[in-house]
């Protein structure tokens, strides 16, 4: 996990980081690096004014090296031959289909973009040949894995930015009174209308007309310059050929195909669950074999935690994951609850007696039953169980912080959200360890860097009730849309938000189930193969699976996990009980005051 920092100004000097956002991405990751390089701003393109003037571009970099044997400080720069400047935050899994060596990914991808640029094609948009942005475009498209970038092409005079057509990355861009650009993975904490998420539609290009890189200390500055986010230029994803500059989505159309007649039955026999299963076991190995040891002190036999509730999809990827990993290797399941006032005052008032402001949270409840099954179904792992107990007065000490690291993202539902996400990435509270003899709890507080989530099953496998209602009103095609505007909405969802406030305690979140090849073999899969609407009743052995991700389901259940693949689905917000902590009729939607 890195953090970004990328300032376009025509000021007398660069801008530097500092201050508290100097602080909070250091957070993100402890090796820091800085470069600034001036460029002549004669016919740039990008401001409303023409003129002669020094442009300065600023990168700084904070890195949390995770692969390879050794860190690599960014940005990366090509000071002896291009010129050209690379800012990276991602996980390049694979380049063109081919899985990345173990090594760091970062000097990969800037090789593999330097490859782009340098190639003996002339610029111009020749007949078969390709041009520059195209080039660039399509070495973006092959890189398969979750990203955010800024690139500076000195050979072309161009910047590129964005992030993965998922969003997987948190990327913010914003203009400030003079008129400069910024491109970061937090906000300034500015005004929010300074800051936005860059979308992940695309990656977007400046142009600097023939624009030299020049000896800074020879220009003069030729007057404020201003910055007009129109002459900014998207390249979009598609999934057809375009004649102007694009990538090609790796994610394909949904197959609307509805079945003729009445489809087969789906059951932990069916061929297609195998190949789910198959496909499912890959995506996660790349997320957590030859992960680094943790630098910091404790066990360093824990490399990998899980943000654990206890339901269906965080379970099964545990329980993969115990298939994958070293049998030495204990892993940490990271389960949070939070002191709601709200629920304390209603049940004392009915007389109703808590266990605990924390044990009585559904997810500590099925999280603990959770816990069991997995022990149950493999005695021979040691699964760590961390209950991150949260207090009132704890959760209104850190707001302010959740709150800016959210930012532009500001609404009630984002905050309980982000806070359950924050202080369960922070990985803090009394541990349990499946294998001590004692049975006794420790406080404890993970090593583990990497965190596995189980976001994007919901979408994928029709996870949701609107999913059932789609079906009972409109059928397969109802059904088979609903899907369809889940999936097209991936990229629009609140991954950014989400990797800020996890990647503030220098851990990562990874996504098995939004790997590129996985949800692109899950969207072509029919409708009937992933969910249970419409299909027939499954053999009594089946009995109780839900409709809902019966695919996955029926995968838990043949993998031993009875009980999880009966768990109903639970927002976060509700299972945690961070939604509604003071009274009043405020709605999720509701902008934070």
């Amino acid at each position: 996990m890195c953090g970004i920092f990328f300032s376009l100004t025509a000021a007398e000097n660069p801008v530097h980081l500092d201050g508290d956002l100097h602080y909070l991405l250091t957070k993100r990751g402890p090796d820091e690096g800085s470069y600034s390089i001036g460029v002549r701003g004669a016919s740039l393109n990008l401001f409303n004014q023409e003129g002669s003037g020094r442009i300065w571009l600023s990168f700084a970099s904070t890195v949390l090296s995770m692969r390879g044997d050794h860190v690599v400080r960014q940005p990366l720069t090509d000071t002896g031959r291009t010129g050209s400047i690379l800012a990276w935050n991602g996980d390049a899994w694979k380049i063109d289909g081919q899985p990345i060596p173990e090594r760091n990914d970062t000097e990969i991808v800037f090789n593999h973009l330097l490859q782009a640029i340098t190639q003996d094609y002339p610029s111009g948009d020749y007949t078969g040949v390709p041009s520059a942005a195209q080039r660039v475009a399509e070495a973006i498209s092959k890189i398969t894995g979750p990203f955010a970038f800024v690139f500076y092409d000195a050979v072309n005079f161009r910047l590129y930015f964005g992030r993965d057509c998922l969003g997987r990355r948190s990327l913010l861009w914003g203009l400030d009174e003079a008129g400069n650009l910024t491109i970061c993975s937090l906000s300034d904490g500015s005004s929010l209308s300074t800051f936005q998420e860059v979308e992940a539609d695309g990656i977007y290009m400046v142009e600097f007309a023939d624009a030299p890189n020049v000896d800074l200390d020879s220009v003069p500055v030729n007057g404020p310059l201003r910055f007009d986010v129109k002459n900014i230029t998207r390249i979009p994803w598609s999934h057809e050929v375009l004649p102007a500059p694009h990538m090609i989505s790796p994610t394909p159309p949904m197959n609307k195909a509805v079945p003729e007649g009445t489809p087969p039955p789906l059951t932990t026999t069916s061929s297609n669950l195998r190949e789910l299963e198959d496909r499912l076991r890959q995506s996660l190995a790349l997320r957590i074999q030859n992960v680094r040891e943790p630098p910091s002190a404790g066990d360093s036999n824990v490399k990998i935690a899980v943000l654990f509730s206890g339901g269906l999809d965080c379970t099964l990827l545990a329980r993969l994951a115990h298939d994958i990993l070293p049998s030495g290797e204990t892993i940490d399941l990271l389960n949070v609850a939070f002191e709601n006032p709200r629920v304390v005052a209603a049940a004392a008032k009915g007389l109703k007696q808590l266990p605990s402001a924390y044990e009585g949270c559904p997810d500590r409840i099925t999280g603990r039953a959770a816990f069991a099954e997995l022990q149950r179904v493999c005695p021979a792992r040691n699964w760590r169980f961390v209950a991150i107990d949260i207090p009132y007065v704890v959760t209104v000490t850190h707001r302010d912080t959740v709150k800016r690291l959210m930012l532009p993202h500001n609404t009630e539902m984002d905050l309980s959200i982000a806070c359950a996400l924050y202080f369960a990435a922070r990985g803090q509270g009394t541990a349990l360890d499946s294998q001590r003899p004692d049975n006794k709890s420790f406080q404890y507080k993970t090593p583990a860097r990497v965190l596995l989530s189980g976001l994007g099953a919901d979408e994928l496998f029709a996870g949701y009730s609107r999913h059932g209602v789609a079906f009972s009103r409109s059928g397969f095609q109802g059904l088979i849309d609903e899907i369809d505007l889940d999936v097209s909405r991936l990229g629009k969802r609140n991954l950014g938000r989400d990797n800020r406030v996890i990647a503030h305690w220098g851990r990562e979140a990874r996504f098995p189930f939004l790997d590129e090849d996985f949800v692109a073999w899950v969207v072509q899969t029919p409708v009937w193969q992933k969910c249970g609407f419409g299909v027939p009743d499954s053999p009594p052995t089946d009995a109780g699976i839900d409709n809902e991700k019966k695919a996955l389901r029926l995968l838990a259940l043949k993998l031993g996990l009875d009980n999880v693949s009966r768990e109903k689905k639970r927002a976060i917000q509700f299972g945690s009980r961070t939604a509604k902590m003071e009274t009043g009729r405020t709605k999720g939607t509701d902008a934070l005051r």
